[in-house]
Order: C-alpha cells, then sequence, then structure tokens
C-alpha cells in the first residue's frame, strides 16, 4: 500500500465546489457536490463573481460532509494527502480551493498535491473501473471551456498534441442553446431535444474536419447557426424544426470530434482512447465512437462526467507529486499545452 492510498480531493475551477475521498485512486470513499447552477440559469450562463461568492459559503460544509461521508466523521487525520485543482478554470473560484486546501494541509501536516483540472477529467476512466486503458493512450477532452487532444504514454508521461482555437465543443453547444432559446447549460439540452430531430435536416459546416492538424474550431459552426436563424427567425416557432437544428447542430460536432480522435488514435498508434469532460456524457458522440472506432473506448461514468472532486483525487494519486505549499497558487491558463511531462 502506498503511503498516500487516501487522498482528499477538492475541485473548485468553475461553479461547482466539489470535495471527495479516493483510496488507491480507484475506490470512491465520498464524492460531494454542490452547484451555483440555478443562479447562473438566470443570466444564460456563469458569472465569475456569483460562483465564487457561492463557493466560499460551501466550501467548509462540503468538505465536511466528504469526510463525514468517508469515515463516518469529520476526521480528516484518515487522510494520507490533499489533492486540489490548480488549474485551469476562474481565477476566483479557483482561489478559494487552492487557499483552503493549502490551510488544510499547513494545519493537518498533509502533503498537498496541485492537479490540473482537464488532466483530472481523464481520470474519471480509474474510478471503480474494472478494466483501465492500456498506454499509450489518446485522450480527448471535451468540456464547457476546452477541446483538447493529449497523447498519454503513461500516468505523468502526457503530450498535447492538439485542441480548440476558439470555441469548444460545449461552449458551442451552451451559444447555440441560448441562440434556440433553450436554456442553460445548453448540452444536455441540445442532447435532449436531439433524439426527436432529423441530424441530416440541416447541413452545418464541419469546421477543420479536413485539416490534417489535431485542431479543433468551433466558431464558425455557431456563427452559422447564428446567421441561419436571424435569415429565417420563422424557424424558431416550430417544434420540430428546433428538434432538428438541435440533432444537426450535435451531429456537425460529433462529425468532427470523432473523425480527429481516430485519425489521431490511428496516427500516434495508441491502444486505447479515453475521453474526459461534461461532454463525454453525450450520448451521441459515445455512440459514434463506440461505432466507429478501431480501438477500445473508454469513456467515464456519466455521473463523473462533470466537474467533480473525486477524478482529482484519483489523478493526484497516480500522479503523484506533492508540493511546498508556499509554492501553489491558482492559475487560470491551460499549463499543458505546448509541454511534454
Amino acid at each position: 500500500m502506498k503511503n498516500h492510498s487516501t487522498i482528499l480531493g477538492i475541485e473548485t475551477s468553475c461553479d461547482e465546489t466539489a470535495a471527495a475521498v479516493v483510496q488507491d485512486g480507484t475506490k470512491i470513499l465520498s464524492n460531494v457536490v454542490a452547484t451555483s447552477e440555478k443562479l447562473h440559469q438566470k443570466t444564460g450562463g456563469i458569472v465569475p463573481e456569483i460562483a465564487a461568492r457561492e463557493q466560499i459559503k460551501y466550501i467548509i460544509p462540503v468538505v465536511r460532509k466528504a469526510l463525514v461521508q468517508a469515515f463516518g466523521a469529520p476526521n480528516i487525520n484518515k487522510v494520507d494527502a490533499l489533492a486540489v485543482t490548480q488549474s485551469p478554470g476562474l481565477i476566483g473560484s479557483l482561489i478559494v480551493g487552492v487557499e483552503t486546501a493549502k490551510t488544510l494541509s499547513f494545519v493537518h501536516q498533509k502533503p498537498l498535491v496541485p492537479v490540473n483540472h482537464l488532466f483530472a477529467h481523464l481520470y474519471a476512466n480509474w474510478l471503480e473501473e474494472k478494466a483501465p486503458p492500456k498506454f499509450p493512450a489518446l485522450g480527448l477532452i471535451v468540456s464547457g471551456g476546452h477541446t483538447e487532444l493529449l497523447l498519454i504514454r503513461g500516468h505523468q508521461k502526457f503530450k498535447w498534441i492538439g485542441g480548440t482555437r476558439d470555441d469548444a465543443a460545449g461552449e458551442a453547444f451552451d451559444k447555440a442553446a441560448k441562440m434556440l432559446n433553450l436554456g442553460y447549460p445548453g448540452g444536455p439540452i441540445i442532447e435532449r431535444l436531439s433524439r426527436k430531430g432529423n441530424p441530416q435536416a440541416f447541413n452545418f459546416p464541419r469546421p477543420m474536419i479536413n485539416n490534417e492538424s489535431f485542431e479543433f474550431s468551433f466558431s464558425g459552426l455557431k456563427t452559422a447557426l447564428y446567421y441561419l436563424i436571424k435569415q429565417k427567425p420563422d424557424l424558431l416557432s416550430n417544434a420540430q424544426t428546433i428538434h432538428n437544428l438541435a440533432a444537426s447542430f450535435q451531429e456537425a460536432i460529433v462529425d468532427v470530434l470523432v473523425d480527429k480522435t481516430i485519425r489521431a488514435a490511428k496516427h500516434f498508434k495508441v491502444k486505447s482512447i479515453i475521453l474526459g469532460g461534461g461532454v463525454a456524457a453525450n450520448r451521441q458522440l459515445r455512440k459514434r465512437l463506440q461505432m466507429q472506432s478501431p480501438l477500445p473506448v473508454h469513456f467515464p461514468p456519466i455521473n463523473l462526467s462533470t466537474d467533480n472532486a473525486a477524478t482529482t483525487a484519483s489523478c493526484a494519486y497516480f500522479n503523484y507529486q506533492p508540493q511546498d505549499i508556499f509554492e501553489v497558487s491558482a492559475d487560470p491558463n491551460l499549463r499543458f499545452r505546448k509541454q511534454t511531462f
């Protein structure tokens, strides 16, 4: 048994406030998430200041609840180490989690492991997983703010090979839902409406699908929907047409994600494909990758696709690199781009 077998993870990169206790990087002892999503529904998107203020209120109760669920009492002494999302994310939100973790680390003399939130998304595939992914693997991270491809040769050994030049896939879903007057968050709503729609009804562009690079761009797709609605506003007066628009828009995104991912997997001759991030919960994306991939594809459990602290703790276990708390600070930037570890 490793001396860091039980880790308390803390995640506050966006609007969720999460804490979890994970053993051996795979067994979830607790996983608590508080969200301010309802507040952001009023504005159609996340307001950073509101998110951070809510996290200040939630953070201590959430950590306490995670410890109680794991051990029956808020006994942090049963934890071997702490892990915290350091980057990327909203700076105000990150500070709440980082400073809380640093304080707990200092007071209770526990090692602290800073974690990259996006890389942590992929570790949902190690949680409660009987057959973990084989290396080398290709990681596709698809979330509200990011679309990234990583070559993963092993734990602590990864290389960024491509990402979005502008809007991420999740961001495109959110903006499309707003244009269609569907509400927030957009991804789950568009996916639900797509089930009753015709994905061939509208021929949206597939940006950069024929580009040999492993980069993405979804702003043009979003713009195409905008001008279509502007030129034909009556489209929004028919329920079935909205279903068709949602299905066609989703199909365009899925086509690009699947094509680029499979092409990268073949190019780098990997043994498996790993997905992570909120958009990884999209059923059409899962279906298409399962049907078209010549390699095993690992999908995170639906409940672990969105932001949570169990993935933070798991990532810290498999990539255990504790740091002095005085060297750890919140960083809103995506630090692993164009870096090799």
